[in-house]
């Protein structure tokens, strides 16, 4: 009996030293985690992620891309001034007068100049180029909301993680709190001689994993927050406010709706389809090299010298110019050729993402009801794992169970517990994943 009363002060002890680390952590270590709720986590990220950054660059080029084909079509205006003073030692003619000049004579000019041009006729450049832009600026804007839609993604399940995150690890604190009652309660079975020393001992080896699983629960809160902080531009962690409206499930989903918006409204189907048609538009301006240019072009000059006492004469001219390269060693067909190129691997690209963004599809509404009828399931799991714990301890405590099948039934409903938070972000990150490919939210 001495023997016992030894074993279950030592017991006692590793009771409190086991429990001493959890209670620690439990504790004030630091300034307190911010937390932002979804709606902030996307907005924020959209301003500091560098892929939104860029699509948003992409758009200004575009827009500056079509404001020069636009400009093509109207002519251009150069204004010149200049003056001169001149020293002839032999006699010639003044180039801005045209009056002759003789030996050892000085002089000073003015002069001044306007002109223009604009392309009567490009060969159908200027509107292949207009239309081109128009595409370029088309695929811009579906290529950010692609963009917004991917990182809103991004987002949204880094805000998962750091929420199921939590709720793993309250689940584990759950776990260290029900090992810890069943060690004390095994030590007072043991000391009121109705308990033998393999049941402290499984008890206290149960304690240890439970709180090693917490231990892991926390290093994967600190990690989920740490990425959520990097996504919305912190430099340290971020934490997640929860809200109930999140795990909203859907009464129903229309599968041959949901794949046909798909196709149609995809982001990464509109940006891929925008590209395609800025190739083909590439096309026409590499044609534009086959046919003649046709350029009017005209200038005033108004010049004057001191000899003259800077009376200002008068010029004008006008041309019109006509350019056909008839030949030039095959660059307008190599061109042609790498623009047919472009436009083949386009619409190629176009028709995969169609594809890819079906089958996505097809595997994210598989997930959605799979998490739908897990998250049913695991409920189950869970209120019928809590009952059979009930009855094990009770019979425990009268002798009519062993250890063995009371850590059995405390483990299931831990494992029960830890699906049931699985199958419910599951659900929602699925539900992000079907949103992101539509082009809205469900």
């Amino acid at each position: 009996m001495g023997g016992s009363k030894r074993y279950a002060v030592f017991m006692g002890v590793a009771v409190l030293c086991t429990a001493g680390p959890v209670l620690a952590r439990q504790l004030p270590a630091g300034p307190e985690t911010p937390k932002i709720t979804l709606g902030e986590a996307i907005s924020r990220s959209n301003r500091v992620q560098p892929r939104v950054i860029q699509a948003n660059g992409t758009i200004l080029n575009a827009a500056a891309r079509l404001r020069a084909a636009s400009g093509a079509f109207l002519p251009n205006l150069n204004l010149n001034a200049s003056g001169s003073n001149t020293f002839s030692e032999g006699a010639r003619v003044d180039n801005a007068t045209g009056e002759l000049l003789t030996s050892g004579t000085t002089n000073q000019s003015i002069g001044t100049s306007i002109s223009s041009s604009v392309d009567l006729f490009a060969g159908f450049r200027r509107t292949g180029e207009k239309r081109a832009a128009n595409a370029n600026q088309d695929a811009a804007e579906a290529g950010l909301s692609d963009a917004l839609f991917q990182n809103q993604l991004t987002t949204t399940n880094a805000f998962f993680d750091v929420l199921a995150a939590q709720e793993l690890l309250r689940v584990r604190e759950a776990s260290v709190r029900r090992a810890e009652e069943q060690l004390k309660v095994a030590v007072a079975k043991l000391q009121a001689g109705r308990g033998i020393r393999p049941d402290s001992l499984r008890s206290l080896v149960t304690l240890g994993n439970t709180q090693l699983q917490q231990l892991n629960a926390i290093a994967a809160l600190a990690t989920a927050e740490a990425n959520l902080g990097r996504l919305v531009g912190e430099n340290g962690p971020v934490g997640a406010v929860d809200d109930s409206t999140l795990y909203r499930t859907l009464p129903s989903v229309e599968t041959a709706a949901l794949r046909t918006e798909a196709v149609a409204n995809s982001p990464t189907v509109k940006a891929a389809e925008a590209q395609a048609g800025a190739s083909r538009a590439a096309i026409t301006v590499a044609k534009a090299a086959y046919f003649p240019t046709l350029t009017l072009s005209g200038s005033a000059n108004l010049d004057g010298s001191r000899s003259q006492d800077y009376t200002l004469l008068k010029r004008r001219s006008f041309q019109l110019q006509m350019s056909w390269p008839i030949f030039n060693r095959f660059q307008r067909e190599q061109s042609v050729a790498n623009a047919n190129v472009n436009a083949d691997n386009a619409e190629a690209t176009a028709a995969e993402a169609r594809r890819q963004v079906y089958a996505s599809l097809t595997a994210a509404l598989a997930a959605l009801e799979t998490a739908r009828l897990r998250i049913g399931i695991t409920q189950t799991s869970v209120a019928a794992a809590q009952e059979d714990l009930r009855v094990q301890q009770d019979r425990y405590r009268l002798g009519a169970s062993t250890i063995v099948d009371l850590l059995t039934s405390q483990e299931a409903l831990n494992q029960a517990e830890v699906d049931a938070v699985t199958a419910r972000f599951d659900y929602v990150r699925a539900k992000a994943q079907i949103s992101a490919l539509i082009g809205r939210t469900l």
